[in-house]
């Protein structure tokens, strides 16, 4: 009997030992929770118009657009933001030029990628507003032809 309740004690701390994994995880939204979202901001851009999907993108309060730690960007075909969800400071400034620690161009490379109708993803190490740590991100970015821009959702890897 006192084997037994060893075992137990030993898998009651494991489990208490992974929680705050479980919950950490459940924090961060997925691939396919970006990718979707994604697909669902050119779908609102279509019929809300630019200038209401845009408020509502960077409305922190609407979640529809802030997911977990999920959010979306607009960025114009010229590398203007027109849409940052976790960050206004950014929109109306070319991000071209921006690149991530390691010198990736990173916004340029979002710019070839959806040079394709289907879009793609992109990796880059950036700071998360969650940690303010440097980790690394990959953004599933489309084109949004109607605007002339691209649309992206960003997961922490």
């Amino acid at each position: 009997m006192n084997h037994r309740f060893s075992i137990l004690r030993r898998a009651f701390a494991v489990t208490l030992l992974s929680l705050p994994l479980v919950a950490f995880a459940q924090d961060r939204g997925s691939r396919e929770e970006a990718k979707a979202m994604v697909e669902a901001a050119i779908g609102h851009i279509g019929k809300a118009g630019a200038d209401q999907a845009f408020k509502d993108f960077a409305d922190k309060g609407n979640a529809a657009w802030h997911k977990k730690d999920l959010y979306v960007f607009v960025i114009r075909k010229d590398g203007t933001m027109l849409s940052h969800g976790a960050n206004e400071k950014l929109v109306g400034k070319n991000q071209t030029p921006l690149k991530d620690p390691n010198g990736k161009a990173f916004v340029q490379e979002m710019l070839e990628v959806t040079k394709k109708a289907e879009g793609g993803w992109v990796d880059y190490d950036w700071a998360s507003p969650a940690t303010r740590k440097i980790e690394g991100k990959a953004s599933f970015v489309k084109p949004a032809a109607s605007i002339d821009a691209f649309v992206g959702v960003g997961v922490y890897r």
